[in-house]
């Protein structure tokens, strides 16, 4: 029993450590008021890749890209391959919202819902190719609105 005990507390040391490294990670900064969104404007506006708007949900470049490789391995015709794919997005989004919602709760919803419409065409029994590749430009299109590109 000494030797598991031995082992489990560093782990859960560690475990613990990296679980408040990631949670701290998601969170917006304690100092970001609400009176004052010229700075946290900017901030944004810097932060998005070749100057392009943020959304008011931060930066979404990593979801979207994710979304874009899994509408480029359904134009191909290759469903299961994109729905092995679109796990990587579904787990990064679902880590990533205690970090993201509480930016703009709405915005945080018409993107999960497009997220999960794309999920479900690609997880359906028999998915049809046309659904897949309407959910994801859906699902696109909803990224670039969220980011003012659209």
């Amino acid at each position: 029993m000494s030797m598991q005990q031995s082992i489990v507390r560093p782990v859960a040391a560690v475990s613990a450590t990296v679980l408040l490294a990631l949670a701290a990670g998601c969170s917006k900064p304690a100092d970001q008021s609400n009176t004052s969104t010229a700075p946290v404007t900017t901030a944004q506006a810097t932060s998005a890749p070749q100057g392009k708007a943020a959304s008011k949900l931060g930066d979404l470049s990593a979801f979207r890209s994710i979304a874009a490789d899994v509408a480029a391995i359904v134009d191909k015709g290759d469903l299961p391959a994109a729905k092995t794919r679109i796990k990587d997005l579904e787990v990064s989004w679902d880590s990533a919202e205690a970090g993201l919602k509480p930016r703009a709760a709405d915005d945080w919803h018409v993107l999960d819902k497009a997220i999960d419409n794309a999920l479900a065409a690609l997880r359906a029994d028999a998915p049809s190719h046309a659904d897949c590749k309407a959910a994801m430009s859906a699902l696109l299109k909803t990224f670039d609105t969220l980011e003012g590109k659209a």
